[in-house]
Order: C-alpha cells, then sequence, then structure tokens
C-alpha cells in the first residue's frame, strides 16, 4: 500500500512528459492507484468521479474568468496597455520578467485575486513577449513565483491562510507555536524561490528566442487610444475586484465583471455567447484537469495510501535528524505533485510530521519548517496545480505554449530544487 501514491505520481509524470494530454495522464494514474489498492477498474473511476467535486467551484471560477478575459480583450483596452508597455520596456527582457513576478506576487498578499487576472493581462501581452524574443518559459517561472512564494514567506492574503492552516494542523496535534514563529521558519525555505527566480531570469532563460512569432505575428500594433468603452471597462474590472473581495468568491467576482460588461454595452449582447464560448475554449482544459486532479487525490486519500507511506517511511528512521528531514520532505514532495495542492496536502502530513518530528527531537520551529516546506514543495512542477495552470492558460492562448515542458519542468527545477535544500536546511538549523 505505502507504494500506491509513488508510483500513481510517477505514471502520471511519465505520462505527462511524453506529452500524453495531463486529463489522461491523471486518469491513468487514479486508476493505477485503485488497483494499486485493491480495487477494480470500475471501483476506481467511480471513486476518481466522486471526488472530482471537491474542485468544481474552482473549475467553474476558472470558466468565468476566461469570459470575462476575452470580454475584456474584445474593448480592445489591452492594445493600450501593449502600446504603453512597449515604449517603457522594449528591450528589457529581465525587466519584464521581474515586472510581471512582482504584479504576480501582488495578487497573493496585497490585493488576493490569486490567478485571475492572468488571463487578463498575460494573452494580450504575448505578442510583445515575441517581439521582445522573451522566452516564455522565463514568463512561467516568474509567474509561478508570483503565485507561490509571497503565500510561503508573507503572512498575508493566501499567506495568512497558509500559515493559518499550518499553525491549526501543529495545534491539533500538539504542538503549540506562535504565528510569528511559522513566519520565521518559512523565510529560509521562501528565500530559495527567490534563487531558483533569478537563475532563470538571469542564466537559465536569459538569451533571446524567436521561435514564437508567427508571420501574421510581425504586423505592427493598431494604435488605440484610451476611451469611454475603456473607462468603462476598468470601471467593470474593478467592480468585479471589490465583489470577489468582500464576497471571497471568484465565482461571483467574475460573473460581476462579466455582467457589467454587458450592462454598460461595452461588449454587445448579441456577442454573448461567441464570449462564453471563447472563455471555455481558454479556461475549459485546466478546469477539467483540476476536477480530475480533485479524483485523484481522493483515490490516494480514500483507500489510505498517503497515510500508508508516511507511516511506512517513518517505520525506517533512525535518530538521524539528517536523514530524517530528507525523507519527510521527499515524501511531501510526492504526495503534492500527486494532490496538486500545498493547502490541501497540510492537514494530511501535519498528523504524522508532528509525532516524527518530536519523537526525533525536533523543535516547532523546526516542525513548522518540514511542514511548510514539505506541503509547498511539488506545488510548483505539479501538472494539476493551479501554480502551473494558471501561466499556462495565459502563455498557451495562442498554442505555443506546452504545460509540460513550458511550464511544469522549468518551474519545478527553478523553485523545487532550492526550496528543498533550504527547507532541509532550516529544519536543521532552528
Amino acid at each position: 500500500m505505502s507504494w500506491v501514491v509513488i508510483v500513481s505520481v510517477l505514471v502520471m509524470i511519465l505520462l505527462s512528459l511524453a506529452r500524453i494530454h495531463v486529463i489522461i495522464a491523471i486518469l491513468t494514474a487514479g486508476i493505477v492507484a485503485g488497483l494499486m489498492s485493491g480495487l477494480g477498474v470500475v471501483e476506481s473511476v467511480d471513486l476518481l468521479v466522486k471526488g472530482m467535486g471537491g474542485q468544481s467551484k474552482t473549475a467553474l471560477s476558472y470558466i468565468l474568468l476566461g469570459a470575462f478575459a476575452v470580454a475584456i480583450s474584445y474593448t480592445g483596452i489591452t492594445n493600450v496597455l501593449v502600446n504603453y508597455l512597449k515604449r517603457v520596456l522594449i528591450g528589457k527582457r529581465s525587466m519584464v520578467v521581474l515586472t510581471i513576478a512582482a504584479i504576480a506576487s501582488l495578487s497573493q498578499n496585497v490585493i488576493p485575486i490569486h490567478i485571475a487576472f492572468i488571463p487578463i493581462l498575460i494573452p494580450p501581452l504575448l505578442k510583445l513577449f515575441d517581439q521582445m524574443q522573451l522566452d516564455r518559459r522565463a514568463i512561467a517561472t516568474a509567474l509561478t513565483f508570483g503565485l507561490k512564494a509571497p503565500y510561503i514567506m508573507i503572512p498575508a492574503g493566501y499567506g495568512l491562510l497558509f500559515h493559518e492552516t499550518i499553525f491549526e494542523a501543529m495545534e491539533a496535534n500538539g504542538i503549540t507555536i506562535s504565528m510569528e514563529q511559522i513566519n520565521l521558519s518559512l523565510l529560509l525555505p521562501g528565500a530559495g524561490m527567490i534563487i531558483g527566480l533569478f537563475i532563470a531570469v538571469f542564466i537559465t532563460y536569459r538569451k533571446p528566442v524567436q521561435k514564437y512569432e508567427k508571420e501574421d505575428q510581425k504586423q505592427e500594433e493598431e494604435v488605440v487610444t484610451f476611451n469611454r468603452d475603456h473607462l468603462l471597462t476598468v470601471v467593470a474590472i474593478i467592480g468585479a475586484l471589490v465583489l470577489q473581495l468582500i464576497t471571497d468568491s471568484l465565482i461571483i467576482g467574475a460573473l460581476t465583471g462579466l455582467v457589467l460588461m454587458f450592462v454598460f454595452f461595452v461588449v454587445p449582447f448579441k456577442q454573448g455567447d461567441k464570449i462564453i464560448t471563447e472563455g471555455i475554449t481558454m479556461m475549459g482544459t485546466i478546469a477539467f484537469v483540476m476536477l480530475t486532479a480533485s479524483g485523484f487525490g481522493h483515490i490516494l486519500e480514500e483507500t489510505g495510501a498517503v497515510t500508508a507511506l508516511i507511516e511506512s517511511t517513518s517505520g525506517f528512521l533512525d535518530s538521524n535528524k539528517a536523514l530524517i528531514a530528507f525523507i519527510l520532505l521527499a515524501v511531501g514532495l510526492v504526495i503534492t505533485i500527486g494532490i496538486g495542492s500545498s493547502f490541501g496536502t497540510i492537514p494530511i502530513i501535519a498528523a504524522l510530521y508532528v509525532p516524527i518530528g518530536i519523537a526525533a527531537g525536533f523543535s516547532p520551529l523546526a516542525i513548522a519548517a518540514l511542514i511548510g516546506t514539505a506541503g509547498a514543495l511539488g506545488d510548483a512542477g505539479s501538472p494539476a496545480s493551479d501554480s502551473t495552470m494558471g501561466p499556462t492558460s495565459g502563455l498557451n492562448a495562442d498554442g505555443q505554449h506546452h504545460h509540460i515542458w513550458d511550464t511544469c519542468v522549468p518551474t519545478f527545477l527553478h523553485f523545487n530544487i532550492p526550496l528543498f535544500i533550504l527547507g532541509w536546511i532550516a529544519a536543521l538549523i532552528f
């Protein structure tokens, strides 16, 4: 039973790397997990389908955000933004990537809208990226950095939720720790992501690339001046943001913005079907990936595979703290890649990390570092994570960005490796 998680996650990863569609890869991995747990094929599929509802809210949010993004693009306001950025940032490739990373970081803490900005901001900038010969893998790492690093290091917005999840999980398992200590424990692991971002921007993807731009993209952009429709579009965007913050619902926020676009007659009612259809086309695949990944995680949890993996791992650990920390982080990496959710992984691993950590003599600060790092590991690089699917949704708007090789592999290499190393060091020095 302890090998179920490892084998099924490997199946998903290998199929994805072989360019098998991620939905098929996750479905296959789920069936493999079910068969290894003693279930039949039909039972495995039924259990997977039963668990798909866990991400239905997120899936609907993505589709509505896609439609809202299409409606915004229809007005031409994005051309105004592109023309401005051309004048300000043309020729400054590294500055563009770091600016994207900064904007993405704001979406986690200052204005907690998570991935909602990506389908609105990124697609209209693709031509600019191509003209500047920017490697889209650099943009993918910048976006994933902004979606992940702030919630690890900064206790505000989604970061506060992440730290509270760790706090509650540790408290539920018998360890008293303050929120300030949790924040301190994650600063060093989070710094690993900053290192990874700089390596991606200034070393790995520094060179210009020319493989994206097509002949029909080389024409000059139409000069568009800011007008009444653009002003009303900004009002709709603000309305969507305000409602999202008030209700804490991406669905209500996106729906509000979409409705306002029609009410203001910025988008004609006769274009409604087209807008929704294009929105589904843009974000529908990612929505179904999230649903399927939720089902896969449901199989792993219901069959007890995750618990068995952690318990079997703890069974052969000795008193070597370095070895214990390494194995616990490796287990967290495997689990999170499979489930695709840092927040969802924390309560699962904390129940066993806490007693193992206490028995091995780790301090509460070190245990918090282990839990937080293990939960965050794998979020970058997971085919089923919104930290990778969000960037792909924007960068693949023109069909020239591969989810696995252009988003998952680059983000896995640049973020999980330094995060693992510095998380391991944090567990040993605290």
